[in-house]
């Protein structure tokens, strides 16, 4: 079964950092791309070692990830 996922990726140091907010699994990589990929491996290990409840606990339904503009100064 495949699940559909939201990756949240960041610029952080010399890399980037990818968040899986749905489970708050994280991984890193020196690219967007390989951040990706490793926090795609990373969540299947998770999907695959976690227990039922682990799962179900940690699962969050929707996640939106969107910009607002707020004053400043």
């Amino acid at each position: 079964m495949n699940r559909h996922l939201t990756a949240i990726v960041e610029r952080e140091g010399d890399g980037y950092v990818a968040l899986c907010p749905q489970v708050d699994v994280a991984s890193q990589g020196l690219t967007v791309d390989e951040a990706r990929e490793n926090l795609a491996e990373a969540l299947t290990l998770f999907f695959e070692t976690a227990s039922a409840s682990e799962i179900d606990q940690r699962l969050r339904g929707e996640v939106y990830v969107t910009q607002i503009e707020v004053a400043v100064g």
